[in-house]
């Protein structure tokens, strides 16, 4: 709320004129400050004490009403999250850093350490994990998409990049048929760059949103760069799984504007087990914190768009609330109270989840992924049985309980009045 200041008077006739920046008290009277509130419905007319006969028309604003003086006065300063105005990363390195970071993505191909799989291979002559080579990347869909936040979809969608391929192997992936399989075309990053171009230049795309990127960030550093002297200038987002190496995350320091984080589980066994990567949580705390250190908590223009910064998804599965409890509680812990959130509840079973079991007609022989072994009921019913429902809404709700308790405060959740959430 604004507040003016006036000097008014104590005793003696005040002056006809009164207007912003004149004082409408005679040389040498006594005056003291006074303080109201201008804007709604209280006006000039019930912050003055009329009395007749002093001026010519009969009145006289003799004495100003100030409120009380309990009443604080409030300054209304913008957040730190808002931004006047907003240069994408890429375009602040210098041409030095850049061809540095070209030659160091073609000799992280020649032997590939850039996911904590570390597989070493030289990917001019065979793949990894990932079954991607070195010259090109295999995309599935390249388009505007309106299924991502409200503060990067916006009203003109984000401009999605889908990698085929992936460095885990989650058994209830929910894009299994683009991430476990090789599916789509392949581009090089010069072409990839100009798919970005389009994107921006006939999508009108608030943003560039990488999806599955993990295991082709050499090429998507250089497209990047190559971008950038076709002319983009939008924010570009990593979107990923959170298992990526620190090596990695030094090669796109400096490109990457938004990191979209997904924190999937807590538990070991959990990974071990369903997403067949040893060491995951470890992994995953260590990328996010070297994230939040290059880019800080998310920020957004005055339309509610984010330009920068790290916002952490976790999807809530069916059975594993306790390990989405434990994420919030060491985001909150070791990154920031102020970091944005998003607890997802739109888990299905997809994947492998619900199949029948395969092969082995000895039931002594069936263990779970893990060498965890497998109950006689599970033996005898289908694969991840304990994960084959959707999310109860009760264990999202102990979630976001359990982060508001937390210290965290800033989440993803749907507009109150029910309209366009942005």
């Amino acid at each position: 709320m604004n507040y003016r200041r006036h000097w008014i008077p104590v005793s003696g006739t005040p002056r006809k004129e009164f207007g912003r920046g004149n004082c409408p008290v005679a040389q040498g009277e006594e005056t003291r400050k006074a303080e109201w509130r201008v804007g709604g419905s209280r006006g000039l007319d019930d912050l003055w004490a009329v009395t007749p006969g002093v001026m010519g028309d009969g009145t006289s604003p003799a004495r100003l009403q100030p409120f009380p003086a309990h009443r604080p006065r409030t300054l209304h300063l913008a957040p730190p999250w808002l931004l006047d105005d907003y240069i994408p990363r890429y375009h602040l390195i210098s041409s030095i850093d850049a061809a540095k970071k070209r030659s160091a993505a073609y000799a992280h191909l020649r032997e590939c350490n850039l996911c904590p799989r570390l597989c070493g291979v030289n990917r001019y002559e065979k793949t990894g994990v990932c079954l991607i080579g070195a010259e090109t990347v295999k995309v599935n869909t390249i388009a505007p998409h309106f299924g991502e936040e409200p503060c990067f979809q916006g009203h003109n969608g984000s401009g999605s990049v889908f990698f085929s391929g992936c460095n885990l192997r989650c058994v209830f992936c929910q894009n299994h048929d683009i991430a476990h399989q090789r599916n789509g075309f392949d581009l090089t990053p010069e072409e990839l760059a100009e798919w970005y171009m389009k994107l921006q230049e006939v999508g009108r795309v608030h943003n560039i949103n990488l999806v599955t990127p993990e295991h082709v960030v050499p090429q998507v550093v250089l497209s990047i760069l190559h971008a950038r002297e076709l002319g983009l200038r939008i924010p570009i987002i990593y979107n990923t799984s959170s298992f990526d190496s620190l090596e990695s995350l030094k090669l796109l320091d400096g490109l990457v504007d938004i990191y979209l984080p997904d924190f999937k589980v807590w538990s070991d066994k959990t990974s071990r087990r369903l997403l067949k990567a040893d060491n995951y949580t470890a992994t995953a705390m260590e990328s996010i914190k070297a994230m939040h250190a290059q880019v800080g908590d998310i920020c957004f223009t005055a339309d509610g768009i984010a330009k920068k910064g790290v916002l952490v998804r976790h999807l809530v599965m069916p059975g594993k609330a306790d390990e989405g409890r434990e994420i919030v509680k060491w985001l909150a812990a070791n990154v920031s109270k102020d970091i944005m959130v998003h607890i997802m509840e739109q888990y299905f079973p997809r994947a492998y989840v619900g199949r029948p079991r395969r092969g082995a007609k000895d039931e002594a022989n069936v263990v779970e992924p893990g060498s965890a072994n497998a109950s006689t009921e599970i033996k005898a019913n289908i694969r991840y049985e304990d994960i084959n429902r959707p999310v109860d809404l009760d264990e999202v709700a102990t979630v976001r309980k359990a982060a508001e308790e937390a210290g965290l405060w800033r989440f993803v959740e749907a507009a109150r009045h029910g309209g366009f959430n942005i």
